[in-house]
């Protein structure tokens, strides 16, 4: 299962980078650094289908369920 967001696609980036203070030093190098989502595992179930779902949401995803409901959502993203 990839780790990344049914809804809003949302997944892993790459952040960091050189401050000015290690630019004018030599010894301190800093790396790059991998950032994950908040990404939850989330079972919903579907009055229209009268079904239940796991899916693996982001936690904005989740509002985006509560505000617009489950089968609205997920519709528009191509899920049911």
């Amino acid at each position: 299962m990839a780790k990344v967001c049914a809804i809003t696609n949302k997944s892993s980036q790459l952040g960091g980078g050189y401050s000015n203070r290690t630019r004018a030093t030599q010894f301190n190098p800093t790396g790059v650094k991998r950032r994950y989502a908040n990404l939850q595992k989330k079972k919903i179930y579907i009055p229209e289908l009268k079904k239940s779902v796991t899916l693996t949401l982001s936690t904005k995803g989740i509002k985006t369920i509560q505000k617009n409901g489950a089968y609205a959502t997920l519709h528009k993203a191509g899920i049911v």
